[in-house]
């Protein structure tokens, strides 16, 4: 039977349910224990529980059932002789796969040894009109699971799994920012400006208003005015949005956490960061060193233990590509020498000197970092809001944290200086002239608000899905994000 004639059976079926003087889509029921637990009851106890049948196999008078919910998954025994011959046909002849049913009866142990619940009474709850799918299988049901996540969670428990063990990590983040003395805030969404990070924004309009404005690319400039107005350890968990390219580590609504320290430095958020992943990756996954997937989708092993191994910008460029970028102080100079070893990247004479540096990193450094690593002291045009190093005034007090060839973690010592934050969104103003979509629009209300004295600090930001999916073994971003936004079909 194809999928079209079984709906149409099932829908026959839904008649059948209402001539009965049945309310085919319940209202309610008072379930008072979860299928994860029967296992754990004595045998004799008396339950009232309810789920979706995933199993139904009759054996003539006697019916073996498999209810599911979030907790669990339970046999149930239905028998003509308890429930009635009446009862028992109606069962046999509307329940399919799919359906929701409550259920009363007694904890017993079958002959087989397994413990299932006797039913002495059932209610029907809703009717499902479409079956499930039997199986997954396949790179060809990859793209199903995304479009119909509520199929794959049905079906997968590992896929339920992973998104309870997401949501255990976002609370744990919680707890350890509370326990450390952080405050969590909220800032908008919609913008009048898409500055806080070196990205192409989502544009809309907004009707009361009149006006065009931008998806945040992040929350920070919004958090750093929180800073200048008086709060000290603050922290947001923000959905942003960036109008780039999708690939396994990038997508364009995402998830992270942002959180900026007042009189903090850097290399003290460096510390932050071990303390902070080291106790909430024991915590969620109880070790530190875990097995996870590598970009060939192959499984290697990662130690979170800290300390963990710093390295700067210019001498991983340096040795990776034997370019050294303080040598090359203009755009044009970079790009030259960039051909001249004949590397390619994307759209490279449209970019700025910043990100050309950017480009150049991802080109031929980012994918070889496997363990947990800091990068520091990154060049000011790749840092436009990053505070100027007093060692070397051409890079910055910056450092990201790079995995298995994700950058899962950037921060800085903050520019708290009102003239060198102006100069540097002018540069960046030049630079989307020249066609750099990705640079970063000049603010001059955050310039402003700079003007009225801000406190030295440090900010933080991690891909939350980036983080999860390491964790999990996860390839894909897609993978721990529960409804991705794809293509219509």
């Amino acid at each position: 039977m194809d999928k079209k004639d079984e709906r149409e059976v099932r829908i026959k079926k839904l008649e059948r349910i209402k001539k009965e003087g049945i309310i085919p889509f319940a209202d309610k029921f008072v379930k008072e224990n979860n299928l994860g637990e029967i296992k754990s009851l004595s045998l004799g106890t008396q339950v009232k529980t309810a789920g979706r049948v995933v199993l139904f196999r009759d054996m003539g008078r006697i019916t073996f059932c498999h209810l599911q919910d979030f907790w669990g998954r339970n046999q149930i025994v239905f028998k003509e002789d308890i429930i009635g011959k009446k009862q028992y046909q109606f069962l046999l002849e509307v329940v399919d796969i799919g359906d929701f049913i409550g259920v009363e009866g007694e904890v017993f142990k079958t002959k087989k040894g397994e413990v299932s619940v006797l039913v002495s009474r059932f209610q029907f709850l809703s009717k499902a009109l479409r079956s499930l799918p039997e199986k997954w299988h396949g790179l060809k049901d990859q793209e199903l699971k995304y479009r119909k996540r509520y199929l794959d969670l049905i079906m997968n428990k590992e896929t339920k799994e992973r998104f309870l063990f997401r949501s255990r990590f976002i609370k744990e983040l919680r707890n350890f920012y509370e326990r450390e003395g952080f405050i969590e805030v909220e800032t908008p969404i919609l913008g009048n400006s898409s500055s806080g990070a070196l990205a192409r924004p989502f544009i809309t309009h907004h009707n009361a208003l009149g006006t065009d404005v931008y998806l945040r690319i992040a929350p920070e400039i919004y958090l750093k005015e929180a800073i200048i107005g008086g709060f000290e350890k603050i922290f947001e968990v923000a959905r942003v949005f960036r109008n780039e390219g999708v690939d396994s580590s990038h997508l364009q609504d995402f998830t992270m956490v942002e959180h900026y320290c007042a009189y903090w430095d850097y290399k003290m958020n460096m510390e932050f960061s071990e303390k902070m992943f080291s106790e909430i990756i024991q915590k969620t996954k109880g070790t530190l060193k875990l097995e996870i997937l590598n970009r060939a989708g192959e499984p290697i092993m990662i130690d979170f233990t800290p300390p963990w191994k710093i390295v700067s910008f210019r001498d991983l460029i340096l040795a990776d590509s034997g370019i050294d970028i303080d040598q090359f102080l203009t755009a044009e100079e970079l790009r030259k020498e960039i051909k001249k070893k004949e590397i390619e990247i994307e759209e490279m004479d449209k970019l700025g000197r910043g990100n050309l540096i950017d480009g150049l990193y991802k080109a031929v450094s980012r994918e070889k970092i496997i363990q947990p690593t800091f990068l520091i002291r990154h060049p000011v045009d790749v840092s436009p809001l990053a505070r100027r190093s007093d060692d070397n005034p051409t890079t910055t007090d910056r450092f990201q944290l790079v995995v298995n060839g994700w950058e899962v973690v950037n921060a800085y010592s903050e520019l708290i200086d009102p003239l060198d934050q102006k100069n540097r969104f002018e540069e960046q103003t030049k630079a989307r002239e020249r066609g750099d979509e990705e640079a970063m629009q000049k603010d001059l209300e955050f310039v402003e608000a700079m003007e009225y004295g801000m406190p030295p600090v440090s900010g933080w930001g991690m891909g939350v899905d980036r983080m999860i999916a390491l964790l999990s073994r996860q390839p894909n971003l897609k993978d721990v994000i529960l409804f991705p936004l794809l293509k219509p079909e």
